[in-house]
């Protein structure tokens, strides 16, 4: 019996201190940034501009706007959870090569981006960089853009403001959600600071909804995409299934390429048709 009661405490013991070792970590786990010195120049193959925009707690938010002479719109992209803007400039190109504007922002801590994280900062600095567009561009012509992490973000703003598009790159239905399926055994619901529930927010948003999502996945898996999905209750929404996609490689598949282009072109027939 004592032998039992010991093994109990053991295990009991093992089990709090993993779940303390998760909440002390979990930003280090979630957020995986690299720095970069404040004087680093950006070097990208098309014009832009570096912007720094400074919050309400004085953050500095280092963000990039890369420009075209005549734009069809602009695509206010949210990035994922590695890296900086080094990496995430030379990606928006992507879009930019398509004749679009581009905004990409660093989060706290990430490239040369100041002050400490927070999910309710995530969301506030998002739609600071919101504000910015829509100091240069009707909503009518402002795409937003999330991918991986930066999809909750995205549909946050989305949910607050009224753009033209919402395009979701490897969505997830909940970071809590996220974090159930990762530590079944753990009470993640209770220590959790960043739950980012896409779900939520996803019922307020009132633009068009896109969805690309890879089926092999194995980040954000492809169910978690398509629950979030399901959990839209209108009509007007759209999901790409990128069958063998992964979740760094969608680029790579006609079906995610020709689905961005066929969403840009409806805004161009859209545009036109209201001239």
């Amino acid at each position: 019996m004592v032998k039992l009661k010991r093994t109990v405490l053991l295990l009991l013991s093992a089990y709090l201190l993993i779940s303390t070792m998760l909440y002390i970590l979990q930003e280090k786990l979630i957020f995986l940034p690299s720095k970069l010195p404040t004087d680093y120049e950006y070097s990208f193959n098309h014009p832009f501009e570096e912007i720094n925009i400074t919050s309400s707690d004085g953050a500095i938010l280092n963000g990039i706007h890369f420009k075209q002479d005549q734009p069809e719109g602009v695509i206010v992209y949210f990035h994922g959870n590695a890296g900086d803007l080094s990496r995430w400039g030379e990606i928006a190109l992507f879009f930019v090569e398509k004749q679009y504007d581009v905004i990409v922002m660093d989060y706290r801590t990430y490239g040369k981006s100041t002050g400490k994280l927070s999910e309710e900062a995530l969301f506030s600095d998002g739609q600071l960089f919101y504000e910015y567009a829509s100091k240069y561009y009707d909503e009518s012509l402002i795409t937003l853009y999330g991918r991986s992490l930066g999809t909750g973000i995205a549909t946050w703003v989305a949910s607050q403001n009224s753009p033209f598009r919402l395009i979701l790159e490897t969505p997830y239905y909940s970071l809590l959600d996220l974090g159930q399926i990762r530590f079944p055994y753990l009470p993640v619901k209770w220590f959790l600071k960043y739950p980012l529930k896409t779900h939520e927010f996803i019922s307020d948003v009132s633009c068009p909804i896109a969805f690309f999502h890879g089926t092999e996945d194995r980040v954000v898996p492809y169910d978690s995409g398509v629950r979030l999905f399901n959990s839209v209750p209108k009509p007007n929404k759209s999901f790409y299934t990128i069958q063998g996609g992964r979740h760094n490689n969608l680029k790579e598949f006609s079906v995610y390429r020709e689905g961005i282009q066929e969403l840009l072109l409806s805004y161009q027939s859209n545009k036109s048709e209201d001239k």
